[in-house]
């Protein structure tokens, strides 16, 4: 049986004040580890104070992006060995804005995967496909390449220990979402690529989440489908009470 892990992509909203708020709210009201992953993004800026706020608690924190690369001349990136340093447990990969907008490929996606790797970091890679290619029937095309070639050069082990979080981009913050079934059915067919791959074994070990305009009425339809460990969520998880009843309602689906 997969652990569920619900992730709270805050992207780029509040201020410190407002996420220190938040997680003094939210951190003693958690469901325990043993039951649930429970997972903050907040912006970079916030990692080290979040971090800090939620030792001894069933939270962790996420970066939301970061370099392939260590250290050196990369104005205004984020170093993987400076967020393992900090504390950081995950951190989010090719996160379709990133693509869309900041220039990221297939190519950096491997190459962040396997560095986080390096740097004891838990990846969350985003995969999924645009409404164009969904109308044309691309989806499981697009996604089968997304995930091969993000996985590329892992270990079986590693595999295993990573986290897909399906997201299609047509449902992303558009108030959209995919039914819970058609989700089910992406998300089992990424399973068959990574035993592909990989093995049947690492295929039924690694968590994969659902993304896009997922809300608490509607987690639990998602969260009860058998290929569908978890949910990555923007807007709902902005508010304290919000995240919460994510949590409840995920780990009751």
């Amino acid at each position: 049986m997969r652990k569920p892990i619900i992730a709270a992509n805050w992207k780029m909203n509040k201020t410190l004040l407002e996420a220190t708020s938040f997680i003094e709210q939210v951190k003693g009201e958690v469901l325990p580890k043993s039951k649930v992953d429970s997972v903050v993004c907040p912006p970079a800026l916030f990692l080290a104070q979040l971090v800090e706020l939620v030792k001894n608690s069933d939270l962790e924190i996420s970066a939301q992006n970061m370099h392939f690369e260590e250290s050196g001349a990369f104005t205004g990136e984020i170093s993987p060995k400076a967020l393992e340093d900090i504390g950081v447990k995950y951190v989010i990969i090719g996160h379709s804005e990133r693509r869309e907008m900041f220039n990221e490929t297939d190519e950096t996606v491997n190459k962040k995967v396997l560095a986080a790797f390096n740097y004891h970091l838990t990846p969350i890679v985003c995969v999924g496909e645009t409404l164009q290619q969904y109308e044309k029937g691309e989806t499981k095309r697009i996604v089968g390449s997304q995930v091969k070639m993000a996985f590329a050069g892992l270990t079986e082990q590693q595999v295993k220990q990573a986290i897909i979080a399906y997201e299609p981009i047509w449902a992303i913050g558009t108030g959209k979402s995919s039914t819970a079934k058609a989700a089910n059915e992406v998300c089992g067919y990424i399973r068959r690529v990574v035993a592909e791959q990989f093995s049947k074994e690492a295929a039924e070990s690694i968590r994969i989440q659902y993304g896009g305009s997922v809300k608490p009425e509607n987690i639990k339809e998602f969260m009860s489908e058998p290929n569908i460990d978890g949910a990555l969520v923007g807007g709902a998880s902005l508010e304290a009470q919000s995240f919460l009843q994510l949590l409840e309602a995920g780990c009751n689906g």
